[in-house]
């Protein structure tokens, strides 16, 4: 190694070794100290691409690309992923990365952009453009594709490919009716997926040298791209959205939050989850459902409503489809949660989506879709499942407000976990049926575990219920603020 080089590389690893330490200010979240990644790529003198709304973001140095996922642990570094400490999350509208990411990949990383490429022997050939601390492909395990499926829904079309591990994707120039993603280094035959929705007219994967290429070909105009990355399994999902009417563009936003629907889960001949105490998932969720709507109306005044104020069967369906009615604003359906493993507890918020986060949401959404056996024998096996499966999947005005149910789950969860000094278990996604047909922001809050007795315990006490409640109820507060905000400007552009 020159003179210089040496200078370099010992400049870049005291910087990395001192940021590691009291270099960057820390940020204590769940008992964990965070940094931001703002400053983590101005220490390393690289750009981050991120946003608060974005699901991924991007830190690029000279030649390498980390790639983050919020609530998640996993990054990928070059396409090989690497498990961090504590997963990345987003607070507040900033990206937060565990501390220990100084010491754990910001060495790798500096070391990478100093370290002048190995000589290579003129009998093997390596591509110039690879990075420096790429591995031979040989010692990499190769991803391959499982599955290309897509789903096709009121406002967006998506896509998903499935792959056995997590591969890079990026988006190149192609016609005004295609568009083209290169997924680098996936391996596998040709697939066609013929759609003909509407805007999709169909996808085809190719192979393009050492990587795949999916060809999107649109009936007309290109549908805007929204990307995203699953784990448990590694899915690629691309959501391709449709022009939005222009009455629903109106409604959003246009004015102040003034209708939320309350949601009990479970009642009447469906129990829910029982405790090994005996507490029912029903009783409970029932009791603090209530308390929030007293809070609610107390505190910010807006109008609330129970899809079921006592212990009575009420079908998924009509939750919503009650909600729909009253033009609520949000919808926000109230659960306990249950596990086989008895030490599971903690907190979680989901909202809706075909393609759950991993296999534990699954799950999760398996044993609350499992209302739908009750309502087949309420009315004498005429409906039921079939019909429940067709409204989410088929007939989701969910979907135009994700991003938004993104947003208020994400704002529920901190206060909760800030609140009740209980472990955060994330924000997820999975197919609720109870969240399918909303038109308006909605989102499934698992309170705690049942099955747990320590947390059975907790949840049988009225003051911790009252301490639910309040948690709940100052999320939806602080979401409040926010869409207030952003309605003062649209109704001062309303002539």
């Amino acid at each position: 190694m020159t003179g210089a080089r040496l200078a370099a590389t010992v400049v870049l690893l005291a910087l990395c070794a001192g940021t590691a330490g009291a270099g960057l200010p820390t940020i204590s979240h769940e008992g964990r100290s965070y940094v931001e990644l703002s400053r983590v790529a101005e220490s390393l003198k690289s750009r981050l691409e991120a946003t608060a709304e974005s699901t991924q973001a991007r830190l690029r140095t000279a030649t390498q690309v980390v790639t983050f996922t919020r609530n998640w642990a996993r990054i990928l570094v070059d396409g090989a992923p690497m498990l961090l400490d504590a997963p990345v999350v987003v607070r507040k509208g900033v990206w937060l990365v565990p501390e220990t990411f100084m010491a754990q990949v910001v060495p790798k990383l500096t070391v990478a952009a100093t370290t002048p490429p190995a000589p290579v022997l003129a009998q093997v050939p390596t591509p110039s453009s690879a990075p420096a601390a790429t591995l031979p492909a040989a010692t990499l395990p190769a991803a391959t594709l499982e599955d290309l499926r897509s789903r096709s829904y009121p406002s967006f079309t998506r896509l998903v490919v499935e792959t056995s591990l997590p591969v890079t994707h990026r988006v190149e120039p192609a016609g005004a009716r295609d568009l083209r993603i290169r997924l680098l280094g996936l391996t596998g035959a040709p697939q066609l997926e013929a759609i003909n929705d509407g805007l999709v007219q169909e996808a085809r994967l190719e192979r393009a040298g050492a990587d795949a290429l999916l060809r999107v070909t649109f009936e007309g105009a290109a549908g805007e791209l929204r990307a995203s990355t699953l784990a448990d399994p590694p899915r690629l999902v691309l959501d391709f959205s449709r022009p939005s009417p222009p009455a629903t563009r109106a409604r959003q936003g246009a004015t102040p939050l003034r209708t939320i629907v309350l949601d009990a889960g479970h009642g009447g001949h469906d129990p829910g989850a029982v405790g090994p105490g005996g507490l029912m998932e029903k009783e409970l969720v029932l009791e603090v459902t209530k308390r929030v709507a007293r809070m609610l109306t107390e505190r910010l005044g807006v109008k609330v409503l129970l899809s079921r104020d006592g212990d009575h069967f009420v079908t998924l369906r009509d939750r919503t489809s009650f909600a729909n009615r009253e033009r609520a604003d949000l919808f926000v359906s109230i659960h306990a949660n249950a596990h086989r493993v008895v030490a599971s507890e903690g907190v979680e918020v989901y909202f809706l989506s075909s393609e759950a986060t991993d296999n534990a949401a699954r799950q999760v959404a398996a044993a609350e879709n499992s209302v739908v056996q009750f309502e087949k024998a309420a009315n004498g096996g005429a409906a039921g499942r079939s019909d429940i499966v067709k409204t989410i999947l088929w007939e989701l005005a969910q979907s135009e407000f994700q991003s938004e149910s993104s947003r208020l789950a994400e704002t529920v969860l901190d206060s909760m976990t800030e609140s009740l000094r209980i472990p955060n278990r994330g924000v997820k996604q999975a197919g609720f049926y109870v969240l399918g047909g909303a038109a308006m922001p909605a989102i499934l809050i698992e309170i705690g575990f049942v099955t747990n007795p320590r947390e059975e315990r907790r949840l049988k006490d009225s003051r911790y219920r009252d301490e639910i409640a309040r948690a709940i109820v100052s999320g939806l507060a602080d979401y409040k603020r926010a869409w207030d905000l952003r309605a003062r400007p649209a109704a001062a552009r309303t002539p």
